[in-house]
């Protein structure tokens, strides 16, 4: 249902005349039942200061929704369920936030489950725990080590992921990574760089390692030496230990960083190491978070827009909730959605000293 879509039916509780119900909350709120509905249900046509009021009065009923009577009038739990995996890291986070936000906007609330550790047993049984929880359907942040052979999915599940090597088994979205790596190699190679060294992921990241792909893959064509790639973290530390070994070597004029965390630490090595950014190395990241622009010089970064990709993998899910048809094989490019990055130029770039 639409957010500002009429609800035709009441909620019901699960056993009548036990606890408060939902029309106890409209009468101590002074609000229809329907109006009680579309709250408890998340949605966005009622005025900030109704819902106040209702909220209020749940609160002091203690009321509480019945989820399964609420699939059994409208056919949905509407929820859905999330697994991620390292909520601290830039792209989890931003990708949770977005789609949290998409989900409420269509009148959805989300269950998340933070794994610890991204293999194939421990995603598949998040899977199984989350739809006993009902869900409508769910969203695999990243899988990383998980593949689509060893990853086992309750059947009939809808399912959509942001990791393309999922494409031909679920529905994917996700940036495009390639391009993004590309791009920010080739514009310090434009720049004159004679090469451009590389501050890469955990060797365990997917994204990490399409990145490190595509900027390896650039180096060749351009017919440019490919330096040895300096693997981090994605943490601020692994750049700033990454940048102490780079300033060392007065050969390196051109830096391109996986994450915009290990630029940031890059950055405080180079000046206390007494290399001027960029007058004699330039840096580019990756990311675009928000403290990008404000670092000095402002980072050049290759922006991801977080916001579509979060849109996009809800309205994919709620595409197959609604249809009732689950896809799960077919033409890769049917099933497969790339958001496209854009560079950001700065003042972390410049051509290469004299």
């Amino acid at each position: 249902m639409r957010a500002g879509a009429p609800v035709r039916h009441e909620e019901v509780d699960a056993v009548e005349g036990r606890g408060p119900s939902l029309a106890d909350v409209a009468a101590l709120a002074g609000v229809s039942t329907q109006t009680v509905s579309r709250v408890s249900m998340g949605l966005d046509n009622v005025r900030p200061v109704t819902r106040d009021k209702v909220l209020a009065a749940m609160a002091q009923l203690g009321y509480a929704p019945n989820t399964a009577a609420r699939a059994l009038r409208y056919g949905s739990f509407r929820t859905i369920g999330v697994i991620a995996h390292r909520l601290a890291r830039t792209g989890e986070s931003r990708t949770v936030e977005a789609v949290v936000e998409a989900a409420r906007r269509e009148g959805y609330t989300v269950t998340l489950i933070d794994v610890e550790s991204p293999s194939s047993d421990v995603v598949s049984a998040a899977a199984t725990r989350l739809s006993h929880q009902a869900i409508d359907g769910l969203v695999i942040i990243r899988a990383e080590t998980a593949t689509p052979d060893s990853l086992a999915l309750p059947p009939r599940l809808p399912v959509v992921v942001s990791d393309s090597r999922f494409v031909g088994h679920h529905p994917a979205v996700g940036a495009d990574q390639g391009d993004g790596a590309r791009s920010a190699t080739q514009h310090l190679l434009d720049l004159g760089h004679r090469t451009v060294h590389h501050v890469a992921g955990p060797a365990d990241s997917i994204p990490a390692q399409l990145r490190a792909e595509a900027w390896r893959d650039t180096l060749v064509a351009a017919g440019s030496p490919v330096p040895e790639l300096v693997e981090g973290d994605w943490t601020a530390a692994s750049g700033y230990d990454a940048g102490r070994r780079l300033a060392a070597d007065p050969e390196v004029t051109a830096v391109f960083c996986a994450n915009d965390e290990m630029a940031a630490g890059l950055l405080r090595a180079l000046h206390e190491a007494g290399r001027a950014v960029p007058g004699d190395v330039s840096v580019v990241g990756f990311d675009d978070v928000l403290l990008a622009g404000y670092l000095w010089p402002p980072l050049t970064t290759v922006a991801q827009d977080f916001d579509e990709i979060g849109t996009r993998l809800v309205a994919r899910l709620l595409q197959q909730v609604r249809s009732g048809e689950i896809e799960d094989d077919g033409d890769a490019e049917d099933l497969h959605e790339v958001v496209p990055v854009s560079l950001l130029v700065r003042q972390s770039t410049a051509p290469p000293p004299a």
